[in-house]
């Protein structure tokens, strides 16, 4: 197959250009689009200022589906040592950024009822909403999603409805790009 291309990506490009710097396996529908921003020297700057990266995987699938429909399910894995840096990290008192909706629904899938994140892979069908709530994840940094999407719900477990109208509106009005190869920005609430 071929990956799924929006229409301001003016050209194919090869399968490599969809993946992030730091991929190790091939197997998502749409790119990641979050982590495409990270170059390999951008993690090593990252990594010298003291700032611990874990790696997940989820495959994501189709990210623009119709409104309000929910998202497929998409396989996924927290490794051992990822779910235990997010639960030290917890434990000091440490944000938790995650790089993309999919990294937070990989770790929310992991999460147990009292909150720690445990190993584990599968399938998940989660969907992140405000009621649900958040168990992991202190900060995102995310693309910009479409209207209805349940992306947007997950957002507004994150921040407030008013400051993500105003996110929105900006950019709007500065033309950003969505999905892949699109803008992002980093909401810490």
């Amino acid at each position: 197959g071929y990956p799924i291309r929006y229409s301001h990506v003016g050209q194919s490009w090869p399968a490599s250009f969809y993946q992030t710097a730091y991929a190790r396996e091939l197997g998502s529908a749409e790119m990641p689009s979050a982590g495409r921003a990270f170059t390999p020297e951008m993690i090593a700057r990252l990594v010298a200022e003291g700032i611990l990266i874990a790696p997940l995987v989820l495959h994501a699938g189709v990210s623009s589906l119709e409104g309000h429909e929910p998202p497929y399910a998409e396989r996924f894995r927290v490794p051992e040592d990822t779910a235990w840096l997010v639960n030290q990290a917890r434990r000091r008192g440490k944000r938790i950024i995650a790089v993309g909706t999919t990294a937070v629904r990989a770790l929310e899938s992991a999460v147990d009822h009292d909150g720690t994140v445990q190993p584990a892979e599968g399938w998940t069908d989660l969907v992140i909403t405000p009621g649900r709530g958040l168990w992991t994840v202190d900060g995102l940094l995310t693309g910009f999603h479409e209207p209805r999407s349940s992306h947007l719900s997950m957002l507004l477990a994150l921040m407030d409805q008013a400051a993500l109208l105003v996110a929105y509106q900006e950019a709007i009005e500065e033309e950003y790009l969505w999905h892949e190869f699109g803008d992002l920005h980093l909401i810490l609430p």
